[in-house]
Formats: C-alpha cells, structure tokens, sequence
C-alpha cells in the first residue's frame, strides 16, 4: 500500500509540474516553465504503473515519429519566434511519448503509453471545442465562459458584497478597493484546458490499469464535476484577489494558482482511480 501512494504521489507530482510548465511558458516565465518540464521527466523514471503490458510494442517507428515531431514543434516555434502555446505543448508531448514507446524498457513504453492517451485526448477536444466549433461560428466556448463561469462566479460575488457588473458576454468591471478594474474571462479561464486533461488522465489509467468501463464513466464524470467546481473555486478566488490587492496582484496568482488547483484536483481522482477495488484483476 505504501508503493502505491508513492506511486499516486509521483502522477501528481509529474501532472502538476506538467501542467505548471505549460502554463509559465505560455502566461509566465519561460525559465521557470522550461525547469518544470525538466523536473517532470526527472520525476517520471520513478512512476511504476502496475498494468502489465503496454498496447504498443517498441519499434523504431515510434522512436523516430517522436523525435520528428517534438523536432518539428521546436523548430517551427523557433522560425516563427512564436511563443509555445498549449496546443504545441500537447503536440510535443504526443512526441515524447511515441519517442518513450519506442524504447527498449517495458516501464518507459507504460509511460510513453499513459502520455500518449493523455496528449491525444486533450489535442482531440481542443480542436473539436476551439477550431472544429470556430470554423462553423458555433460559439460553445463563448457561452460556456458566460453562463458557466462568469454567471455562477459574479453571483458567488454579489452574494459576499463585492460590488461588481456585468459589461459584456465574458467581461465584468469589478469595484475593487484600490482600483476599478475591467477583467475579461477567457482562454484557460473557462477550465475546459483542465477537464481535457483529466479526461485524459482517466482514459490513460483506465486502459493501462484495466479499469471496467461502467467505473471509468463513472469517475470521468466525477473527475468533469470536480474540475468544473474547481475553476468556479479558481476564478472567484482571482476576483477577490483583485478587489483587495488590485490587477497586477491578481495576475500574478492567476498564473499560478491554476495548475496549482489542479495538482489538487488530479491528486483526487488518481486517488480514487487507484482504490484496489476499482481495478479489475
């Protein structure tokens, strides 16, 4: 019992640092981001997962597609002196993982395996929700930040007596004590970047651990609800920071606080998801 919270432990640990690193590169610091990504695969040589075969065997076809495309992501970023957003954070991770399958070591191929659902799932949604969606004017993410996050939030806020209003679809002018401040929810704000994620992380430990389909719907509708409660915890944790210390404060626990929250959020259901009752022997 004592291996597996290691093991749930070091998951998080890597999903948060992960996460973290994502996040810096593309809102924060892109040193501190680039020595997150370094710490993640330091931390996951140590993972031990315990299914016992991995689907894809090792080839040299997916040591070389690897190499390829996490070649492909850097250059293209380095042509175009673009910053590194998610989606080339997902596509170098796709990368990464077909390069760790590609190995000769069974835990290594688990763990390419368990990024590759990862990485695959969220790249899948991503475009489904953001480009897919765009290209047809549907408006899903819009409305979701509208009647989803903004919505529940502001009245979270009226609720405790912070004065605010609300000026536009995903935009509020908040009264704070030090300043008024405009403040347009958006991007990661909705959470979404967050659900993709455990979305995949429930389909990866599904399949790799043998978990039943009934129980793996079951927690990935938990790990949804939790996720979406989380950033609800997230974004009205942002606005009473800004009305007490004001915009630039605020900021500063907005690139953070996130992937923080879902190192919390991840811990949760990895711990629920690796419950000996839940796999299937």
């Amino acid at each position: 019992m004592q291996g597996e919270n290691k093991n749930i432990v070091l998951i998080l640990l890597v999903l948060a640092l992960f996460t973290g690193a994502t996040i810096e590169l593309s809102e924060g610091s892109t040193i501190i981001g680039i020595v997150l990504f370094i710490m993640a695969a330091l931390l996951i040589s140590r993972i031990k997962l315990t299914g016992e075969n991995s689907a894809l065997k090792n080839s040299k076809t997916y040591l070389f597609a690897g190499l390829f495309i996490m070649a492909a992501v850097t250059v293209f970023n380095l042509a175009t002196r673009s910053s590194i957003g998610t989606l080339d954070s997902m596509t170098f991770l796709i990368g990464a993982s077909l390069l760790a399958i590609g190995t000769a070591r069974k835990d290594m191929r688990q763990l390419g395996e368990f990024g590759l659902y990862i990485s695959v799932v969220f790249t899948a949604l991503y475009l489904v929700f953001y480009t897919f969606f765009g290209l047809f004017n549907i408006d899903f993410v819009h409305l979701f930040n509208h009647y989803f996050v903004l919505m529940p939030t502001v009245s979270l806020l009226k609720f405790t007596g912070i004065p605010v209003e609300i000026v536009a679809i995903e935009t509020i002018t908040l009264y704070g004590i030090k300043e008024t401040m405009t403040i347009i929810i958006g991007g990661p704000c909705s959470g979404l970047y967050s659900m993709f994620l455990l979305i995949g992380i429930v389909a990866a430990y599904s399949r790799i651990e043998r978990i039943q389909l009934k129980k793996s719907l079951m927690i990935l509708l938990f790990a949804v609800c939790v996720a979406y409660i989380a950033n609800l915890v997230r974004v009205f944790t942002l606005y009473v920071v800004a009305y007490y210390y004001g915009m630039e404060t605020m900021m500063v626990f907005h690139t953070h606080l996130g992937w923080i929250l879902f190192a919390g959020t991840a811990g949760l259901i990895m711990y629920i998801m690796n419950r000996k009752d839940l796999l299937r022997k």
